[in-house]
């Protein structure tokens, strides 16, 4: 067995540098590709605009970033043209000072109606097509009114696949910043195996992980930390735990650098791991290795969750998502949002192509016991399947 050399959380905190600092962000050539991309796409699906609120496909497109408020601020892209950007009137000093891709600030007063400012310059636009597309998170409230105005002037639809065409085809920059933050949150995984101590509580592991995030220059996103039979719940549980010997132990965290998200998991024994420990966390290895190999450039997202589900269920789990087993997906994309296309689920028939990035973690979960998930992200080169992290080895080496 190869047990941790103890390290304090304090320790380890100390050793942390700023790695953000020296990665460049996506640079304005970079937008501006991405842009006419998705213009391209436009003009061949007959749509006039795409409506971007102030979501990550607002910094994806444009690269500017903007909180959500009950105040309408978004970007109108046109099949052909500039970006026109909505403003509150009060706003627009910050709002410039954000522009990256050059464009036009259309801004509305306090009293006034943006729905009514957007319908209206979407339907002006001198911008071919005959579509309104919106952005999947644009709120009902915002794209409700901007409907009712329009009326029958352009057909309405979604722009999902529009920018799920683009988002869900990683570029070589991005990939660089994926592995930055993919690297520096292993670091931080490691810290926490190498910290552990009998009693210690899931809330200061978490608030460790938090921390040691900031340090690395990193904008911290979510920590999850569950001991014992709380292992066997994919999302955890409302409630703390604290740590005794021979506790499984579930760690799942993420960051971001420049937006773009890591993601890791590991799961391992505080202590000697019982057989039974060791055989689950045996099965859901072989499950994650079988997802590996499944990836294969034009082979369905589907086949992936296929090949990881089918070893657990010749194993006598499942089948499907019943529990004993694996009950959700094998996976998820991951870029500037944590979760995005492609999705690693039956159904699922996108093939996989290079630049895409998607998680690897089919979960073993038996209620009332334990749980057991190896997560680690891939990325599709353009010879086949890449994990940006190494995987763990066994139970009692998570860390190579």
């Amino acid at each position: 067995m190869s047990a941790p050399v103890y390290k304090s959380f304090e320790q380890s905190l100390a050793e942390f540098d700023n790695i953000a600092a020296a990665v460049d962000p996506i640079s304005v050539e970079e937008l501006q590709s991405r842009i006419a991309k998705l213009q391209g796409l436009m003009r061949e699906t007959d749509v006039k605009a795409v409506y971007l609120d102030t979501s990550t496909s607002l910094t994806y497109f444009t690269g500017m970033t903007l909180g959500a408020s009950e105040r309408l601020h978004g970007a109108i892209i046109p099949s052909t043209g500039s970006p026109i950007y909505i403003s509150p009137a009060f706003e627009e000093p910050k709002t410039v000072t954000l522009v990256r891709i050059e464009g036009e600030i259309a801004t509305w007063e306090e009293h006034e109606d943006p729905a009514l400012l957007v319908a209206n310059l979407i339907c002006d636009l001198p911008a071919e097509g005959q579509v309104l597309a919106f952005d999947p998170a644009t709120p009902f409230v915002f794209s409700s009114p901007i409907t009712a105005h329009i009326g029958a002037r352009l057909k309405i639809i979604g722009a999902s696949d529009l920018i799920a065409a683009c988002r869900q085809i990683k570029s070589a920059t991005e990939i660089a910043i994926i592995q930055t933050a993919m690297t520096a949150s292993l670091r931080v995984h490691k810290a926490v195996w190498e910290g552990l101590y009998e009693g210690v509580s899931t809330t200061e592991v978490t608030d460790f992980i938090a921390a040691a995030h900031q340090k690395l220059g990193m904008r911290h996103v979510f920590a999850a930390a569950q001991f014992g039979e709380a292992t066997a719940y994919p999302h955890g549980v409302p409630y703390a735990q604290t740590l005794n010997k021979g506790d499984m132990v579930l760690i799942d965290l993420g960051a971001h650098i420049h937006r773009y998200c890591s993601d890791i998991t590991r799961t391992y024994v505080f202590g000697e791991a019982t057989e039974r420990q060791r055989e689950l966390w045996n099965m859901e290895k072989k499950a994650h290795r079988a997802a590996f190999e499944a990836a294969q450039l034009g082979s369905p997202c589907e086949d992936v969750d296929a090949a990881a589900r089918k070893v657990l269920t010749d194993a006598g789990y499942g089948p499907d998502y019943q529990v004993p087993g694996l009950p959700h997906r094998t996976g998820h994309g991951l870029g500037m949002d944590l979760h995005e296309n492609p999705f690693i689920v039956r159904g699922n028939k996108t093939r996989l192509q290079p630049g895409m990035v998607f998680s690897d973690e089919p979960m073993l979960c038996v209620y009332g016991e334990c749980g057991v998930r190896l997560e680690d992200i891939i990325y599709m080169s353009e010879e086949g399947p890449v994990f940006f992290t190494e995987p763990a080895q066994s139970i009692d080496r998570p860390f190579g």
